[in-house]
């Protein structure tokens, strides 16, 4: 059976194979209670999301994992989408968002991971 860094691992690889600009995997599991890795991903287009997201999901079909929240944080999504595994958190941003939230300065105590 996977570890859920494995399944991380896995999952930031699968985004980096999909085109996906700049992945990042921190592990954040020291630092907050209700996750343990981030996958921090740049789109460069809503059909770049919705390819990536698709992939995800067959992703977390075939490994056991469940989608508990898929969130739009702007009002057309085409900005910062969330998708929440529970343990493991993907964030699929556009350039603009990325650099406006700037997710790894905030999580930097964050252990960034190989994949």
């Amino acid at each position: 059976m996977k570890t859920t860094e494995e399944k991380a691992k896995e999952i930031a690889k699968l985004m980096e194979d999909g085109k996906g600009r700049d992945v990042v995997l921190l592990d954040v599991s020291g630092l907050n209670s209700w996750t343990d890795y981030f996958v921090i991903v740049t789109v460069t287009s809503s059909t770049h999301w919705q390819g990536l997201y698709k992939q995800a999901k067959e992703y977390i079909k075939e490994n056991d994992l469940e989608i508990h929240v898929t969130n739009k944080k702007s009002p057309d999504g085409d900005d910062w989408n969330l998708v929440d595994l529970g343990p493991i958190v993907i964030h699929l941003m556009s350039e603009q968002a990325r650099e406006f939230y700037d997710l790894e300065k905030l999580w930097f105590s964050g252990k960034k991971l190989e994949f």
